[in-house]
């Protein structure tokens, strides 16, 4: 069938990006991407998890896949644009991980609160199993720092079958990271996907330092 609104997957993706461009101070990634298809299955605590995702598909310009349940795919019809598949679709998924998108996986089911990993479904080592392809542990958190605006990182782990184990070792990593590291600054080794919303500390700071270079005060 015909599309018959073409023109709106372009607005779509303008509206996904402002939107992230706009909530974030910015998106970084760590670790070796897929080079062709592969199965994601990153943890789920926040509302940003399923945009960062898709930036990071754009950025890397893959083709990209999402599981959402019914309930919510019915709230946002619209992400099918954007590559959104209701969750009980996994033989349409696996057919597209063997065709060569990433297909990303919310093995919790559902947004859960900061902590230890819930229990994960099993649907994401059998989309990988059938298609043929990496079953990859993606470890996400979106938090506030030092700046206005909170920060994604993401953490790319290596290929596992052990797949609980492996995410949670990944995400022990993170938080390690995160914890001993300067809040003011990026985290160390990791490559800034997307430039987000500045803070509002340069703004509110740059009366001070312009005065500072006239009158030479210190």
């Amino acid at each position: 069938m015909p599309d018959r609104a073409p023109w709106a997957t372009p607005v779509l993706k303008h509206s996904i990006r402002q939107s992230l461009h706009a909530g974030l101070g910015g998106v970084w990634v760590r670790g070796s991407l897929p080079a062709g298809g592969a199965v994601l299955v990153p943890n789920h605590n926040s509302w940003w998890d399923g945009y960062v995702l898709r930036e990071l598909a754009w950025w890397a310009g893959a083709d990209f896949r999402v599981l959402m349940s019914a309930r919510q795919l019915g709230r946002f019809p619209f992400l099918r644009r954007m590559g959104a598949l209701e969750a009980g679709r996994v033989r349409e998924a696996a057919r597209s991980a063997q065709d060569g998108a990433w297909v990303a996986v919310f093995a919790e089911g559902a947004v859960q609160p900061p902590g230890p990993l819930a229990e994960l479904q099993p649907g994401a080592a059998w989309i990988a199993r059938t298609a043929g392809v990496p079953l990859i542990p993606v470890a996400l958190r979106v938090v506030m720092r030092g700046g206005q605006w909170p920060e994604a990182y993401l953490r790319i782990g290596a290929a596992k079958t052990d797949l609980a184990e492996a995410l949670a070792h990944e995400l022990s990593l993170l938080d390690a990271e995160l914890a001993s590291s300067d809040p003011e600054q990026p985290l160390a080794g990791y490559l800034r996907v997307m430039a987000g919303r500045a803070s509002g500390s340069d703004e509110v700071d740059w009366p001070a330092r312009l005065l500072t270079l006239i009158t030479g005060d210190q």
